[in-house]
């Protein structure tokens, strides 16, 4: 199963695609998408970079993190709209969206639903055995939604068999 994790932002949108198969995992590319400009040409740039990811890579499902209390409204709904550009690229190819909190993720990939950005990091960074932790912690983020996608796969395919 390939996975396309998102960790949604306006001005900088973390991605990570992971193939998983029967609990071993390879990330199979990771970053982050930049956008400027005003409001609605941004939108516009984030969905067309994740279409063309979802097109170049054809993932099997989009896992995505789900919106939290932020610290005001205004950031609150421009990283409601930046999750909508996301789910739509996904969409409209026809991909199973999941949506996990941020402790469901960060409990997938460190055990402990409050680790901080580095813990979860460093984790991601073994569980995919890369060289160094993924920079910047957007596109960590981003695999660490993937992984905790397909730790939920895995469970359930055990627990069906």
């Amino acid at each position: 199963m390939r996975v396309l994790g998102i960790d949604p932002g306006l001005a900088r949108t973390g991605f990570g695609i992971v193939d998983g198969v029967g609990g071993r995992y390879q990330a199979v590319d990771y970053g982050v998408v930049t956008t400027a400009g005003e409001f609605p040409e941004r939108l516009v740039q984030l969905y067309r970079s994740l279409a063309e990811l979802v097109a170049r890579h054809s993932p099997d499902a989009l896992s995505i993190e789900s919106v939290f209390q932020g610290p005001n409204v205004a950031s609150l709904v421009k990283l409601s709209h930046a999750r909508a550009a996301a789910i739509l690229a996904a969409g409209l190819k026809g991909l199973p969206v999941a949506e996990y909190t941020p402790m469901q993720i960060k409990r997938a990939v460190t055990g402990r639903g409050g680790a901080d950005k580095t813990q979860v990091g460093f984790m991601v960074t073994r569980l995919l055995n890369l060289r160094e932790p993924p920079k910047p912690l957007d596109a960590s983020d981003a695999l660490a939604a993937a992984l905790c996608h397909l730790h939920r796969a895995v469970l359930a395919e055990r627990i069906r068999t």
